[in-house]
């Protein structure tokens, strides 16, 4: 399939028959954040603790049906996906405060920090860029930034079962990897054109899918570290890896590889369609950025393949696994934070807990909670693993 060919079938949902409108990639932020400012004053000034609910309802009309729907959380998440999340959490706690009836002068403060944020990004927006290296930088960053996260999971599975002498079992990640981009394109396409969802359906699927993925690379992250200790110092592995990996394994890596392509895929797709929006016909910026990322992508996974191989085999291991843990816990954090958005969670809101956006780490009892259920294991699994290290060492030496 040619490159071209490929495009096409990404930005289908905007150029084929019965497509919707796209949404503008670059809004007025001025002009959008100026509404924001006039509903959300209206909004606070009318706030009691005892009507908390309908103000809780009010701001998320306000990111639904404005902030998102005027395309500003989409220009955002194309440019700066850390401060589209770090906006979200800020309308997720003036929610949060609102619906819990907390005090007038705390939804205050809290609508405070939003509209001063917004007022920031609106000052610092560029004007849109619709040249052809305007729009093939974007491009290219675009599915560079959102492939890049996915390409770390392929790499450390594929990496690990060719080191564990099980090559012929990386099919499974490959797998998985195509479908969920099948997936990716079919979910695309269903929001722009059949079911035309948008608002809190996009982010309750954002959110099972990234919740499903934390859940999937937290088991993984467990399993591989096992197996690398028994790899490290019982050399017969290697020779008895096809009953090592069971069948529950062989699917566990493949829908991790799933999970991990997919929860970019669909919001990758998206992201170009709103950015075909400004080509005025011209697919040659869009085409050169798609592709040069494609082959950065490639470049990247072979160099940490290589790269991969030379590490020592404990290192390698303790590395992907501390990898996939992390990327679990991570999107435990963000994935409770698009449910809230969504309403399918409740939002209690912490004091003194700071947003890091690339730990998925929000100041929320609901997010701090789930990322905590994935950590507390931590310390029983490391006793567990000097256990079985200290063990096997004993038997090497009898």
């Amino acid at each position: 399939m040619s490159l071209r060919w490929l495009l096409l079938i990404l930005l289908l949902p905007v150029t084929g028959f019965g497509a919707t409108e796209t949404p503008n990639a670059s809004p007025d932020f001025g002009a959008v954040v100026a509404e924001l400012t006039r509903q959300g004053d209206r909004i606070v000034a009318d706030y009691r603790p005892e009507e908390g609910i309908d103000t809780a309802d009010a701001v998320s009309g306000l990111y639904f049906d404005i902030f998102e729907g005027s395309g500003m959380e989409v220009a955002i998440g194309m440019r700066d996906p850390a401060l589209k999340s770090e906006l979200e959490s800020r309308f997720s706690k003036i929610i949060g405060l609102a619906s819990r009836e907390r005090a007038a002068d705390e939804v205050a403060t809290a609508w405070q920090e939003l509209r001063t944020q917004l007022e920031q990004v609106a000052d610092a927006q560029q004007p849109a860029e619709s040249d052809f290296w305007g729009l093939f930088v974007q491009a290219f960053l675009i599915l560079l930034r959102e492939g890049f996260e996915a390409m770390l999971v392929i790499t450390a599975l594929v990496a690990y079962l060719r080191r564990q002498g099980a090559a012929e079992q990386v099919r499974v990640v490959y797998h998985g990897t195509a479908w969920a981009l099948l997936a990716s394109l079919l979910t695309a396409w269903l929001f722009s054109v059949v079911l035309q969802i948008s608002g809190a359906g996009r982010e309750a699927l954002e959110g099972v899918t990234m919740l499903l993925a934390a859940a999937v690379l937290f088991y993984v992250s467990y399993w591989l570290i096992s197996k690398s200790e028994a790899a490290r110092w019982q050399a017969f592995i290697h020779n008895q890896i096809s009953s090592a990996l069971s069948r529950g394994s062989r699917f566990a890596l493949g829908l991790a590889a799933f999970l991990a392509v997919y929860r970019e895929g669909a919001e990758t797709v998206l992201f170009y369609q709103a950015l075909s929006g400004q080509t005025n016909g011209q697919w040659w910026p869009l085409l050169g950025g798609f592709a040069l990322a494609l082959a950065a992508l490639l470049l990247l996974y072979r160099l940490m393949q290589a790269a991969s191989f030379r590490l020592p085999i404990g290192l390698f291991f303790t590395l992907t696994a501390v990898l996939l843990y992390y990327l679990a816990v991570t999107f435990a954090g963000n994935g409770i934070l698009e449910l809230q958005e969504a309403g399918w969670v409740g939002i209690t809101p912490v004091d003194g807990v700071a947003r890091i956006s690339w730990l998925g780490l929000y100041p929320t009892l609901e997010s701090l909670s789930a990322q905590l259920l994935l950590i507390l294991p931590l310390p029983l699994a490391i006793a567990w693993w000097w256990k079985q290290r200290r063990r096997v060492a004993a038997g090497a030496g009898t």
